[in-house]
């Protein structure tokens, strides 16, 4: 987490928390080491209100869709946040390495397993590389449901699941077990929807 984080963090954090008021529920489960964050992706500002509801030293890093880092200004802010990009539509070697360091070195990674945005659960398979990324550096899974489409001043409910290992039976899981865990933590996500933490 850089410096610049933290900064933008503490200025941006306010603004957020009154455009879009949230309610956060299940942090007390949240690992105090490193992490997958995977959650649903229904609004482009999902990434945004998730990292600020955060603690501000929660040692995040996000993975983001890389034509993002083509648009001059945006793609220089992110990089300065510690956001590196993934192509979507391949397998990205270089992402994939870059988010096994991120998490070998105890941080928490920020994925959308849905690899696009989703107005309904079912309409795209969760991607299989949450799962190679979770099973090659032992760290838990984490579900989150970030409500769905954010509208201004609009109340917002983030839950945070309980964490869960994965279970392979080798030391790589197969083609079979990626795609079951993979739909096992996009399971999980949606029933966190259930939760309505402003009742």
């Amino acid at each position: 987490m850089t410096k610049f984080y933290r900064i933008i963090y503490t200025i941006a954090a306010p603004i957020i928390h009154l455009l879009f008021p949230c309610r956060v529920v299940g942090l007390e489960d949240f690992p105090k080491e490193g992490a997958l964050l995977c959650a649903n992706h229904a609004s482009g500002w999902d990434p945004i209100i998730i990292a600020l509801n955060l603690p501000r030293d929660s040692r995040l890093t996000v993975m983001a869709k890389d034509s993002l880092f083509r648009i001059p200004l945006l793609g220089f802010l992110l990089k300065k946040l510690g956001i590196f990009p993934v192509k979507r539509g391949g397998n990205d070697l270089t992402a994939m390495k870059t988010a096994m360091k991120v998490l070998g070195g105890g941080n928490r990674l920020l994925v959308f397993p849905e690899g696009t945005r989703v107005e309904e659960q079912g309409e795209v398979e969760a991607k299989g590389g949450v799962t190679m990324m979770a099973t090659r550096t032992g760290v838990p899974m984490v579900p989150i449901y970030c409500g769905g489409k954010h509208k201004f001043l609009r109340k917002t409910t983030i839950v945070f699941g309980k964490p869960y290992m994965p279970v392979i039976a080798g030391r790589r899981p197969t083609p079979d077990e990626n795609r079951a865990i993979a739909q096992e933590i996009l399971d999980r996500i949606y029933a966190l929807s259930e939760v309505d933490a402003w009742k």
